[in-house]
């Protein structure tokens, strides 16, 4: 079996089995009436080797939202996009240069609503290895590889709380080789093992 079989076999199963997952940061901040969630895709290239990694990208402190914070590829829906799965692919290929007829797409994981008011579909993929990426040096200050397991095992998911704006906020951070990964893409990463283990 394949690694995108396995990793299909196990989103087939997690999905049926129903594991508690994380909804989002919506339960921080009110959206107003005429307010709606924006539609966000990001792709979880997971490379195709006996240890299998994850390409994840580092944000430039110049960028306007979420400067200096780690992050899957991705970005908001295009009126073009044919759906979550072409966004995907298209803000991969923009932002590290990852041909999009490279991906083997395994399926869809859970959306994710963030605190900035984006609702991320998280789009999972397998890619081979030894591809040359052309990071858009305007949205990628550096692209690097976890390995799968780190980010899957729960011992690495670590929950933290901070006050902001008066209240608690509880959140999940991982932290490899000196890299701090937490938020949203720390929050979808802790669903996408909630979901890979039940396989």
């Amino acid at each position: 079996m394949t690694l995108a079989e396995r990793l299909r076999a196990a989103l087939e199963i997690g999905s049926a089995t129903g594991p508690i997952l994380l909804q989002g940061d919506q339960h921080d901040f009110d959206l107003g009436p005429n307010e709606t969630f924006v539609p966000a895709a990001v792709l979880v290239a997971v490379i195709d080797r006996p240890e299998p990694g994850v390409l994840l990208t580092l944000r430039p402190e110049t960028m306007r939202r979420h400067p200096g914070q780690i992050a899957f590829p991705g970005g908001r829906v295009d009126p073009g996009d044919s759906g979550m799965i072409e966004t995907a692919l298209r803000e991969a290929e923009e932002e590290i240069g990852l041909p999009r007829e490279a991906v083997d797409i395994v399926g869809i994981a859970d959306r994710y609503r963030t605190i900035t008011g984006y609702e991320v579909t998280p789009v999972i993929g397998v890619i081979p290895p030894g591809l040359a990426f052309a990071p858009h040096l305007a949205e990628v200050a550096e692209l690097f590889e976890v390995p799968l397991a780190f980010l899957l095992e729960p011992a690495n998911h670590i929950e933290q709380s901070v006050e902001w704006q008066g209240r608690d906020r509880h959140f999940y951070e991982l932290v490899w080789d000196g890299r701090r990964i937490w938020g949203a893409t720390a929050a979808m990463i802790v669903n996408l093992a909630r979901r890979l283990s039940y396989g």
